[in-house]
């Protein structure tokens, strides 16, 4: 029997995801615990393994559509067994488009049989005619490109929102078929609109759509882009493009909003004298990374600045609580990681337990994971404080958003080398060079004053200043 793959439930508060991206397609092989989908939920995104080996048999759930946990999103057949075409689901949401059970207009039961075969549930009925022509070899030919292409439906969908002349875009499928991957990894390197032929950049058409014949006589209206996975790098759209915001992308601005809206923000700004922690780091990274395993950043030694400032201030470690205020019992720091498609905090749990070569540890295990989808949605939830770093893109300073329901968050700035005015022992003053930067505090004035704010950062100044651990 076939084996159903369903939407997993990614916590216990997480009741639905998101389908961005299917890794397979119907007729591949695939392994057990091999990354079959991607998802996206309000908490994390991640890639989903397959729960069995065998062979792909359908896609129920089309990319783009958000379904409740434990929904059959697809099936695999095990291995030797047949993988018969089957019925793909209806579409989550309606597309506008005829019902695939036809549109009243008198369908012969031979072509209700068709337009049951495993093929895309979201293309309308002259979409699936002409699919299953494609299926038979049949090719479409593009006006002005000057050749035959063949391609699926699917694929042309794509190219049309994406602004993509196919006649430019190798084929890697039988006979030289352009397959989504083609398609997708051509707007990957050359980004939407690339390799139009024509200054109109009318969409390919097939020589057996009529229906796309017949709209080109109404007023052309922009195409509403698919959802077909998280968004591109900011780099790889084009200008004047409109693109649809990804889960992650959605859930940010919400969260953001809501935290404006829930805490009276107020932001402080300290210089911080960084050049013992500097030449450190220089001496003794090579030798660290050897040791460990791990590269030396600098956010373990701002986290445990952080670490020691709460413990004097465990103000900063709380959060409200209707009319009160609950002190954590541990600090748990939220680590931000910038990802091409979003933003993630991933959380290192009792921070202050861990050894400096822990909390390195931690931070690179979580960002080499978050950067990979690997994220599990415990991992980026019960953050107590948490530590952003817009310096490492050049930035002095930033006044970031506090991160609810915490009541402060830490931006780093970027190390600069600038003359300073510096004080020996006795009181002479001199110019010098050192390693500068400045680290900026947001808080929640409803509980949190700037005099409490003020203290708590003037103890991860010194700290840092003075800074005589040893690494290892």
């Amino acid at each position: 029997m076939p084996t159903d793959v369903v939407m997993p439930q990614m916590g216990e508060s997480i009741f639905e995801g998101t389908i961005t991206k299917w890794l397979k397609q119907p007729g591949e092989k695939v392994q057990r615990d091999e990354p079959l989908f991607e998802i996206s939920t309000d908490k994390v995104d991640a890639e989903i393994p397959a729960p069995a080996s065998g062979t792909l048999q359908d896609i129920k759930v089309q990319a783009g559509t958000t379904v409740q946990v434990n929904t059959v999103v697809g099936t695999i057949a095990a291995e030797g067994e047949a993988a018969p075409a089957s019925t793909p689901a209806p579409a989550a949401a309606p597309t506008g488009k005829p019902p695939a059970g036809g549109d009243g207009g008198g369908k012969t039961q031979t072509e209700a049989e068709r337009m049951a075969k495993d093929i895309p549930a979201d293309l309308s009925i002259d979409e699936k005619d002409g699919l299953e022509r494609q299926q038979q070899g049949t090719v479409v030919e593009y006006p002005g490109a000057g050749e035959r292409v063949r391609s699926s439906p699917l694929v042309r969908k794509i190219a049309k929102e994406n602004n993509v002349d196919l006649s430019q875009v190798p084929g890697t499928g039988l006979g030289g078929r352009i397959t989504k991957e083609d398609i997708e990894a051509f707007i990957a390197r050359h980004g939407a609109g690339a390799a139009t032929t024509a200054p109109s950049a009318k969409p390919p058409t097939s020589t057996y759509a009529p229906a796309a014949v017949s709209a080109a006589a109404e007023p052309a209206a922009p195409p509403a882009p698919a959802v077909t996975g998280p968004l591109s790098p900011v780099g790889a759209v084009t200008p004047g493009e409109i693109v649809p915001m990804s889960v992650m992308r959605k859930k940010i601005a919400e969260h953001m909003v809501l935290s404006k809206r829930t805490s009276a923000h107020v932001h402080g700004v300290f210089e911080v004298d960084v050049t013992r922690i500097v030449k450190l780091r220089e001496k003794t990274r090579a030798k660290f990374e050897q040791a460990t395993g791990n590269k030396l950043t600098f956010t373990p030694f701002f986290a445990r600045a952080v670490v020691h400032g709460i413990r004097k201030w465990p103000i900063i470690n709380s959060s409200v609580e209707g009319d009160n205020v609950h002190y954590h019992p541990h600090i748990n720091l939220g680590i931000a990681v910038a990802l091409d498609w979003g933003l993630i905090v991933p959380v290192v749990k009792n921070a202050e337990e861990r050894s400096f070569v822990g909390l390195q540890r931690a931070i690179t295990d979580l960002g080499e994971r978050a950067r990979a989808k690997k994220l599990k949605p415990e991992e980026v939830q019960g953050g107590t404080f948490t530590i952003t770093n817009p310096g490492i893109f050049g930035a002095k300073f930033g006044m970031p958003i506090i991160n609810q329901p915490q009541v402060a968050i830490m931006g780093v700035g970027g190390i600069e080398k600038k003359p300073v005015v510096v004080t020996d022992k006795d009181g002479n003053d001199s110019i010098a060079i050192r390693s500068m930067m400045h680290l900026s505090i947001g808080y929640d004035h409803r509980v949190i004053d700037g005099a409490v704010a003020d203290q708590f950062m003037a103890e991860v100044k010194k700290f840092l200043e003075g800074w005589n651990e040893e690494l290892l």
